[in-house]
Order: C-alpha cells, then sequence, then structure tokens
C-alpha cells in the first residue's frame, strides 16, 4: 500500500498542509502488523491479487470494473477477494464477481444524493468510513477527491484491493485513523459524512463539534445515524446491547438531535431522510456468513430487538458549517 500522492496531495494544500506533520506517522501506526495479528496475512492476500487491466468503469450507478478479463485471472481475483471475507459494505462487481454484501450500501445512496449538496469538485471528508463503498460513489457524482478514515485495518485492505482493480489513479483513498487523529480546527472539507458513527461514540456532543472543526466556513455536514420516535430532549440510552452491539451509546430522537446540531454551532440542522432499516437492506449473504440484522431483531416482534429496545431506524441530518 502506498500513500504518495495523498501526503503530497495534503503537504501542498493551501489549508491541509497542517495535517502533514502527523499524518504519515499515524497512517504508519494504524497498519502496524504486530498491533493487528491478521493484517500480514491480509497484505500477502492484496499483494497476490493478478493484474486485471480495467475497462469500463461505472461509479455512478454503482461501483462495476470489467473489461473481458482472462477467466483464469478472474478465479484468482475471486479467491484473493473472498480471503477478506466480511465484506460489510458495498455491492462492488468486479470483472463479473459480484461481491454481495451484508448493507445494500447502494439503497442508502440513493436515498440521499439528491438532497445534499453536489459533490461536483467537492473535496470530501468520510468518517467511519468502512471499506470506502460510499467514497466511490462521492467519487461518481463528481468529487474532486475523497478521504476516508477508519481505524480498522481490513476495511483498508479491502478498499485496497478493490481500487487494485479499478486504478491507483482515482483520487479516493481510506485511511486508517479515527477523526481524533485529524488536526483541531482543520477547517478543511467541503462536505464531511459520518455515517453509522454517531451512535458508537462515548459523546455526541464531542463528535459533532469534531465534525463542525473539518469543514471550510459554508461547508456541509451529513449525518447518519439510529434514532427513536419522541419529542426535543428524549434519548435512548441502552445500558448493555442494543440489536446485539456492546458499543452503542445515545440513539437520539430527531427534535434531539437537530438540538444538539444547533447547540454545536451548526446552521440550519434538518432531517432529510427517516427510513426503517428493512431484513433486505441488512442481511448475511455469501461474502458476510455471520449473524446479521434477522438474528438481532426479537423473533416474535420484529419492531423491536432481541433486548426490548425499538428496531433500528436511521435518519439522515444535514447542517452547514459557520
Amino acid at each position: 500500500m502506498t500513500f504518495t500522492t495523498l501526503l503530497e496531495y495534503v503537504k501542498n494544500h493551501e489549508t491541509l498542509h497542517t495535517w502533514a506533520d502527523t499524518l504519515a506517522l499515524d497512517i504508519e501506526r494504524g497498519l502496524d502488523t504486530k498491533r493487528f495479528g491478521d493484517l500480514p496475512g491480509w497484505l500477502t492476500t492484496l499483494d497476490n491479487l493478478p493484474r486485471i487491466e480495467p475497462g469500463a468503469i461505472d461509479l455512478s450507478d454503482s461501483v462495476t470494473v470489467s473489461g473481458g478479463a482472462d477467466p483464469h485471472l478472474v478465479s484468482e481475483a475471486r479467491e484473493g477477494l473472498r480471503a477478506l471475507i466480511p465484506w460489510r459494505k458495498g455491492p462492488y462487481s468486479i470483472h463479473g464477481i459480484d461481491i454481495d454484501t451484508e448493507w445494500r450500501s447502494d439503497w442508502k445512496w440513493q436515498r440521499i444524493r439528491d438532497k445534499i449538496a453536489p459533490l461536483k469538485h467537492r473535496l470530501v471528508l468520510d468518517v467511519g468510513c468502512g471499506n470506502g463503498y460510499h467514497g466511490w460513489r462521492m467519487l461518481g457524482d463528481g468529487a474532486q477527491r475523497v478521504i476516508g478514515i477508519d481505524p480498522s485495518p481490513r476495511f483498508v485492505v479491502q478498499f485496497q484491493a478493490i481500487k487494485h482493480f479499478f486504478g491507483q489513479h482515482h483520487p479516493i483513498d481510506v485511511l486508517p485513523l479515527g477523526i481524533e487523529h485529524l488536526p483541531t480546527e482543520l477547517g478543511a472539507f467541503d462536505t464531511t459524512f459520518s455515517m453509522g458513527v454517531f451512535y458508537h461514540r462515548r459523546s455526541p456532543m464531542d463528535h459533532l463539534r469534531e465534525l463542525r472543526a473539518t469543514l471550510r466556513p459554508g461547508g456541509q455536514l451529513v449525518l447518519e445515524t439510529l434514532i427513536i420516535e419522541g419529542g426535543e430532549g428524549e434519548v435512548l440510552v441502552p445500558e448493555d446491547r442494543y440489536a446485539m452491539m456492546r458499543n452503542v451509546w445515545f440513539l437520539p430522537s430527531v427534535p434531539t438531535m437537530l438540538s444538539w446540531m444547533r447547540k454545536c454551532g451548526l446552521q440550519n440542522p434538518r432531517v432529510v431522510d427517516v427510513c426503517t432499516t428493512t431484513l433486505d437492506e441488512q442481511r448475511s449473504t455469501d461474502w458476510m456468513h455471520f449473524h446479521s440484522l434477522d438474528k438481532f431483531l426479537d423473533a416474535d416482534n420484529p419492531a423491536l430487538t432481541v433486548e426490548g429496545h425499538p428496531a433500528p431506524v436511521r435518519a439522515v441530518f444535514l447542517a452547514e458549517a459557520p
């Protein structure tokens, strides 16, 4: 894996350059094979992926690359990609290999892409991006450059595997970092996404302030999170697990979330999508064969989680930095 092009871009950027002093070392630490015992095997898989010249590429309606590749090379590619299971965000189509991921992330993108500010020529940050699926769609919608951050090295390797087949020239990267590794008050991005991250943060106010600090004046925040029904001030704080997840801290109502966003200085906060998560959108597949949503809901009452909480409903909020 090489990040030379991105490091050079950051170093020479009029605002991002303040990140250059720490970025290379943080990437190195985030991919420390002594910390992550499975990482050497994943890196070997990445190194052994066959070279297949990309032909037709679609990033507008899907994340697809094709080009009449040799069947033997496609078979090698399939074996390598399957070695990186579980695949959670997608789907991807790589030379006829359909990676049927746990999440139909394309459905989420379709729900929000016409509601956010157009991404053409924008510098975009995707916080908690997973393997980078939405970043490819952002690029397909005209983003100038996409930088995704996620502390899981498996997701970084999965992203690199996809980029291997699409070509390294695309201005998109996924870095093994959390938002805490960004300089404070960076103020650089035209659009910052935080999708499926908020409820995993111990301090919702701190996360909102961190997100706001990444944006240039007038830049847009796109935030998706689990919510509950209720009025202003109502919040679910699961004492133990929520839908079998250990690290779920705060699920606000829509009015509460809007209030928090205003309190943190974000302008014109609004909700643009509310959607119940269905068993068609999140499920086990041949590319993610562990338990998924159907196992996380009450078998007798799917309106509840197995713990008795309201079943997952997700909302997308927009706001701008002052």
